[in-house]
Formats: C-alpha cells, structure tokens, sequence
C-alpha cells in the first residue's frame, strides 16, 4: 500500500529504502539510490558529451507538411470530435497536443485562433460541424505558421545527451546498471539491451508538459527496438518503455517538482484532465494542482512502470495513470537522468530481438 516501506540490497551489503508514492501507477521513491559523487560523476561526463535542445522551435515547413497529409475536412472533424456529440468543446481540441505543431495549446490560445480565422462566429468557445465545414483549414495552417514561438511555449523546455552503459563504458554507468537491475528485478539481458541513459538539464524557467513516456500499443505498432529485427513495417512506432528510473542529480532551489497528476484517482477520463479552464497537464501554471508531486532530492531515484500486466507474466495495456511532467523550475537549475527498461508488449518479437542480439 501508499506509504509502505520496503528494504532492497541493490548494494552488496547495504539496505536501500524503498518506498511505494502509489499505486495507479505502480510507484516507488528509492532515496540515496546515487551517492553525490555519481551524481556529479553524471552531470560532468553530460558536459562533455554536450547536450543539445530537447525540442526545437517549430519550423517553417509546417503549413507545407500539414498541406501534403491527405485527410479530409470531416476526417479531422471526427477525429478530435472525442464523444462523438457533432460538437466540438475547446478540451477536445485541446487534447490533440499535436495540432499545436510542438508548441503547447491552452485554452487561450484555441480562443486567439478561432477568432483570427473566424471560426467560431457566435463566440461560445463551441464548434459546431456547420460552423467547422465552413473553416479553411489552410487559414489555420497559416495562422499557426504565422505565430512566433518562444521556448516556454513549447511542450518541454530543457536540454539533454544520452551516456552509454554498455560493455567498457565507465565503471559508474555500469555499476548504475547493475543497480537497476536489482532494483528492477528484470532480467539481464533485457536490460542491457535497453536505451542509453538520458541524463537532462532544466534551466530556469524550463519544465515540460505532462506526458506518457510510452505509447500505446495497438496490433499495428511496432517497437523502436524491436522493429528491425521482426522486419515488419507498421505504421506506427513507439519507444515501449515499460519502466521508467528517474533520477534526481541535484537538489533544486524552486520548482522542478516531478507530477503525476492523476496518480490513484478512481477513474481515468482522458477529458476530465481540463476543467474550466484549468488543463492538469499544464506544469508551467497547474501543478501544485496535481495528485502527487516528487521534490528532487540529489541521489533519490523514482521508478514507476508505464504499462500493465497482461496476467500472463507479460507486459500488457499502458497504464493511463503513469501520466506525469516536469513542473517550472522557477530558481537554480535541474539536473535529471532517465533509465528506460525497453520491452515490445508483443512477446515472440521480444524473444526474437534477444535472440538475435545475443548471437
């Protein structure tokens, strides 16, 4: 249950603490899983790798990518109508994250457009199918090409590099590795062959917008590990991230909270996360309004798993509730890092990705 406390050697000869933060999802707080010197180990071999920004600013190709995808008025219509009234209500445009071409909508800012492109003349904030047939979708296009964006108005504001854990890497990544690997108690092989380690930095006045870190896995998905190897061509592609270690590399002055904001609500609604006008997923102004929040404490590791299980010993659904951001850092700067535990929910494609990476 929430709040209880589990002791871990995922050291030789030392006891970690291990404590469960909820349970939608299946969430644990792990303090001193880093020393301060691995911490700072960490951060200085980022430095010199470099990091790069972790979204550009949208470009000006935008009107000219959006012009060559072939859907029609009433596809589009369908598509963001969610309960299928004939109506279109601000949060339903607002949870299609992607029309905002990287940058992130509010409600405001659906108001601002429909009013330049005239959509909705009667100015209820409501769209009907007649008032949508009546819309050039080109003049949305060129109203969202037009809008100059700044970098905290985009879904996530930091910069990040990856480090390698593998086979010769430093004696610290691997020794981390080891570590995930008891604390997960998932097998060797999975991962190791699992991506690099994200390390992060936020500045002040970085954050990034609540988020999955995995996608959801429908029969045409394919893995982006798994997806040369099973030789399928799908139409989409999803990182299957089945458990997430998050780590805190320094204490931070203000802000920089971890949200999960609907951890162990009863129910999920992917539309009740926006209420008059409050947007949950929004970490720049909401969450000190979300379920559960994580200080960063240098050294604490957080891992959670993004997906069910299957019943059968295997991984199954994403688990809707594993939502969460990285709130405004509003003094100093964020240090994080991110161990990914790849696996394809589909078990004859994992199987053959490990079989043909151990030959």
């Amino acid at each position: 249950q929430v709040g209880h406390t589990q002791r871990v050697e995922l050291v030789p000869g030392r006891a970690h603490a291990v404590r469960t933060l909820s349970l939608k999802p299946l969430l644990f707080e792990i303090p001193d899983f880093l020393t301060e010197e691995e911490c700072k180990l960490i951060v200085h071999l980022a430095k010199l790798k470099g990091l790069q920004k972790s979204q550009i600013l949208p470009t000006e190709d935008y009107e000219e990518a959006m012009e060559m995808i072939e859907i029609s008025q009433m596809d589009i219509f369908n598509l963001l109508d969610h309960n299928q009234d004939g109506q279109l209500q601000l949060k339903e445009v607002l949870t299609h994250t992607r029309l905002g071409n990287g940058r992130w909508m509010t409600p405001e800012n659906i108001r601002e457009m429909y009013t330049a492109v005239k959509a909705d003349p009667d100015g209820n904030g409501v769209l009907s199918l007649e008032e949508f047939k009546q819309l050039n979708i080109r003049d949305f296009h060129k109203y969202m090409g037009s809008q100059k964006v700044k970098m905290s108005d985009l879904v996530r504001n930091s910069q990040h590099t990856w480090l390698y854990q593998g086979e010769g890497a430093h004696q610290v990544m691997r020794a981390i590795r080891q570590r995930v690997m008891r604390l997960t108690r998932l097998p060797p092989e999975i991962v190791e062959h699992s991506e690099p380690l994200q390390v992060v930095r936020y500045d002040q006045g970085g954050h990034y917008h609540a988020h999955m870190d995995s996608g959801p896995v429908f029969p045409e998905t394919a893995c982006s590990h798994t997806k040369l190897v099973a030789n399928e061509s799908a139409p989409f592609e999803t990182s299957c991230r089945y458990v997430t270690v998050l780590f805190y590399l320094n204490n931070v002055t203000g802000g920089g909270e971890t949200v999960f904001p609907i951890a162990d609500n009863r129910t999920y609604e992917e539309m009740s996360l926006i209420q008059n006008d409050i947007d949950l997923r929004d970490t720049r102004k909401n969450c000190d309004k979300g379920n559960l929040r994580v200080k960063p404490q240098q050294g604490t590791a957080v891992f959670w798993y993004n997906y069910l299980s299957d019943g059968e010993g295997w991984v199954g659904e994403l688990d809707d509730f594993a939502l969460h951001g990285g709130c405004l850092v509003t003094q100093g700067t964020k240090w994080i890092a991110n161990n990914w535990i790849n696996v394809d929910p589909n078990r004859r494609r994992q199987q053959q990705f490990q079989q043909e990476m151990e030959r």
